[in-house]
C-alpha cells in the first residue's frame, strides 16, 4: 500500500534562511499541543514574513551542564511535521558557550533582528533567554518593541490539572504508555534506522530480524518487545514486532539493540532506512533457558502482535 507523500520544509542554517522571519522560538520536542499554541502565533496575520521555527542545538543544557538530552524528535524529524502547521522553514541556532555569554539585549539584536530579521516572535509563557537565562517573555516584549518586532507569548497548555509538557511524554514512553504518550504529542511516537548487518541468529530460529541503527541522539521508549508498524520509504505500514534492549539468552554482554521482525512478510532490507511505530508493549525483556523456549516466546509475541495490530487495519 503505497502511501501519499508527506510535505517536507527546509531545515537551514541561520545563514541560509528565508527573511523576514516570523519566528516561533523554542525546543518544541514532542510538537504537542502547548507547542502548537506557539507555532500557530507564527502563521497568521504575519505579513509577507516567512513563519519559520527556531531552536537551539545542540540543547543548551548539553553545553552548559554537560547533560545528555536525548530528543523525542530529531531535527529531521520534525520537518514533515511541521509542514501542515503552516511552518516554511526551520532553523537551529548553533549553541555554544560564546552563545550562552550573550546578554538578553544583545540576543534580541544580533540573533533575532539582525541575523533572523524577525518582524514577529512567538514564545512560551515559561520561556528564557540570554546569559544566566537573565530574560524572560516580559523583558522579550519590551526589548523587542524597540526594534519593532511584534511579540506573542502563548500562555501554558494543560489538560486538567497537570501541565502538558515534553517531560510527561518521555515518563509515559518510559512506562511503555504508548496511547498515553499518542495523546499528549499528539501524533505516534516514531523511531527510524538503517537496517545494519546483524549475527544472522534471528535467521537460524526462524525468525529473520532487522537491526536498526538508531541516532544515539534518539529518546527511546522502555525495553521489550511492542507490536508495531513499519514503513520503508512510501511503502507500508507492514506489521512488526519490535525487541528493543539487550538479548541476555543470546549475548548478556552485548549492548542495547532495536530488532523489528516482520509478520508474514519477507523482504529484503539491508542497507535500507526503516520508520517504526510501536503501537503496544507487549512484555518486558526476560532470560530463556535455551534458544528453543526463545524461539517459542517470540512466536508467541507475534501472535499478540497480530491480534493487536489486525483490528487497526480491519477497524
Amino acid at each position: 500500500m503505497a502511501l501519499a507523500p508527506v510535505p517536507m520544509i527546509p531545515l537551514r542554517s541561520p545563514d541560509a534562511i528565508r527573511t523576514p522571519t516570523a519566528l516561533a522560538l523554542g525546543s518544541f520536542d514532542g510538537l504537542h499541543a502547548g507547542h502548537r499554541r506557539v507555532i500557530a502565533q507564527v502563521t497568521e496575520d504575519v505579513g509577507g514574513a516567512i513563519p519559520t521555527v527556531a531552536s537551539f542545538w545542540p540543547h543548551p543544557r548539553e553545553v552548559l551542564f554537560d547533560e545528555v538530552r536525548l530528543r523525542l524528535h530529531l531535527p529531521q524529524e520534525k520537518l514533515h511535521l511541521l509542514a501542515p502547521l503552516g511552518i516554511q522553514q526551520l532553523v537551529l541556532l548553533p549553541f555554544d558557550r560564546p552563545f550562552a555569554r550573550l546578554s538578553p539585549e544583545d540576543f534580541v539584536e544580533q540573533v533575532l533582528v539582525q541575523q533572523m530579521r524577525a518582524c514577529v516572535v512567538a514564545v512560551g509563557e515559561n520561556f528564557r533567554f540570554g546569559a544566566g537565562r537573565r530574560g524572560d517573555a516580559r523583558l522579550l516584549r519590551q526589548l523587542g518593541g524597540g526594534h519593532g518586532v511584534q511579540v506573542r507569548v502563548a500562555p501554558l497548555l494543560s489538560d486538567g490539572c497537570q501541565r502538558i509538557s515534553s517531560s510527561r511524554i518521555r515518563s509515559a514512553l518510559e512506562q511503555g504508555q504508548l496511547d498515553k504518550a499518542s495523546q499528549l504529542m499528539p501524533h505516534p511516537y516514531r523511531l527510524r534506522g538503517r537496517v545494519v548487518a546483524g549475527r544472522g541468529l534471528g535467521r537460524e530460529l526462524g525468525w529473520p530480524t532487522a537491526n536498526l541503527q538508531v541516532n544515539g541522539r534518539k529518546f527511546l521508549p522502555r525495553e521489550g518487545v511492542y507490536a508495531c508498524w513499519v514503513r520503508l520509504g512510501g511503502e507500508g505500514p507492514f506489521s512488526a514486532v519490535m525487541n528493543l534492549g539487550p538479548q541476555p539468552t543470546v549475548d548478556p554482554a552485548a549492548p542495547s539493540a532495536v530488532e523489528v521482525h516482520l509478520l508474514d512478510r519477507t523482504m529484503t532490507l539491508n542497507g535500507l532506512e526503516l520508520e517504526v511505530e510501536p503501537v503496544r508493549f507487549l512484555r518486558s525483556q526476560q532470560t530463556f533457558q535455551d534458544l528453543d523456549h526463545l524461539s517459542a516466546q517470540i512466536g508467541r509475541d507475534a501472535q499478540q502482535a497480530r491480534q493487536v495490530l489486525l483490528p487497526q487495519v480491519v477497524g
